[in-house]
């Protein structure tokens, strides 16, 4: 239904990633994904648990927990319709509100008011093949303010990784032009050793850690 939306979960937590770590936030965690990324850690929100709910009664509740930022997230919150139409109004009501997306899918129809947070995924995800190149192209040739309104995420588990993740951003030049977020798949790859490639490399890179997961057992739901 295009009113309706199939929500995994609703929380308050602090961002632990993005360029908004450690703000308040209100988490919208949509179900379902296509993808099979090797190290997912919401791989719960990626079948079909979840509840249904129409979008006044969603938009309610997000405003019961009082927070100026919110994030909608999956699973791919992209692979159901509404979510266009939750973004409008989430929008509209004067939230900064936040998209996390795979990057399997393009974001050309997303209200140009919201943050995109873009995974970029190198070969230890088994999906480095789906990446859209589309959304790399969109927000390089972005005029400036929109610029600012995309941002990449790496999640690296090896060398291996880091190579093919250096490769790609030289030739994506991407950058130049808007924020991209390194960061390491949880237990996989030490966060010194990355930081000391990046130090090594000169980068311009932002290494990000799930500040989530040292908040609180890597493993919790809900935060």
């Amino acid at each position: 239904m295009s009113n309706t939306l199939l929500v995994n979960e609703i929380f308050l937590s602090i961002q632990g990633e993005s360029t908004y770590a450690g703000f308040p936030c209100t988490f919208i965690r949509l179900t379902g994904c296509s993808s099979v990324c090797t190290w997912c850690d919401t791989r719960y929100a990626s079948g079909e648990e979840g509840m249904t709910m129409k979008l006044p009664e969603l938009i309610s509740l997000v405003d019961t927990y009082k927070t100026p930022l919110v994030e909608i997230t999956g699973g791919e919150p992209l692979g159901q319709e509404s979510v266009y139409a939750l973004m409008r109004r989430l929008c509209d009501k004067g939230y900064t509100l936040l998209l996390e997306t795979g990057g399997f899918l393009p974001v050309d129809r997303v209200d140009p008011r919201v943050h995109k947070i873009i995974d970029i995924k190198p070969p230890s995800s088994g999906e480095s093949e789906r990446n859209c190149l589309s959304n790399i192209e969109l927000a390089t040739t972005a005029p400036e303010p929109l610029k600012k309104t995309f941002e990449f995420k790496i999640v690296l588990a090896s060398r291996k990784d880091y190579e093919w993740a250096v490769d790609f951003l030289e030739h994506s030049n991407l950058t130049t032009h808007c924020t991209v977020l390194m960061g390491t798949v949880f237990n996989k790859l030490d966060l010194a050793e990355l930081a000391k490639w990046i130090l090594h490399d000169r980068l311009n890179v932002r290494l990000q850690l799930q500040m989530h997961k040292y908040i609180w057992p890597p493993d919790t739901r809900g935060v």
